[in-house]
């Protein structure tokens, strides 16, 4: 069988994974779901959102989602505002800095993946999810909580 095969490429995945991820935090001083929460806020109409709707967006729990937004906050590409009449909501608004920010990184792996996968028929994507659900379920894998990337800090410890 070629099960050795199949682990080295599944090696070169992570490994792929992981050089993306530290370029970067090294080019931009932010995590894999610190850049998808700018870019999601970026796509939002008047640039800002919910933190409910970034947890379900980037697909990590409420802990993760407050702990990725602080950061953000800190760095202040991100700010939060309370909305108009409802003093218990708070919107998290893309800064000029973030949007700054968001106009100098280089295509990500995500970004050149979404692009070649756009290039498959459905009959190929429905393959590939399929294969990519079954080795999921052989690697026991599938409860996990995971952003719509992975990143360096979710294969070594834990996620953001």
């Amino acid at each position: 069988m070629k099960y050795t095969e199949i682990l080295i490429k599944l090696r070169k995945i992570i490994r792929s994974i992981n050089l993306e991820s530290k370029k970067i935090e090294k080019e931009l001083g932010i995590s894999i779901p610190q850049l998808l929460v700018l870019q999601y806020l970026s796509d939002q109409n008047d640039y800002r959102a919910f933190a409910k709707d970034i947890k379900e967006y980037i697909n990590l729990n409420a802990s993760t989602v407050s702990g990725i937004i602080s950061r953000l906050e800190g760095k202040t590409l991100v700010a939060k505002s309370q909305k108009p009449n409802d003093k218990r909501a708070i919107y998290v608004i893309l800064t000029a800095k973030g949007a700054d920010l968001l106009y100098k990184y280089p295509p990500t792996l995500q970004e050149k993946l979404s692009k070649r996968l756009e290039k498959l028929t459905a009959e190929q994507i429905e393959e590939l999810d399929r294969n990519i659900e079954l080795l999921t379920i052989i690697m026991d894998v599938e409860d996990i909580d995971a952003a719509p990337l992975l990143t360096i800090k979710e294969i070594t410890d834990h996620p953001e």
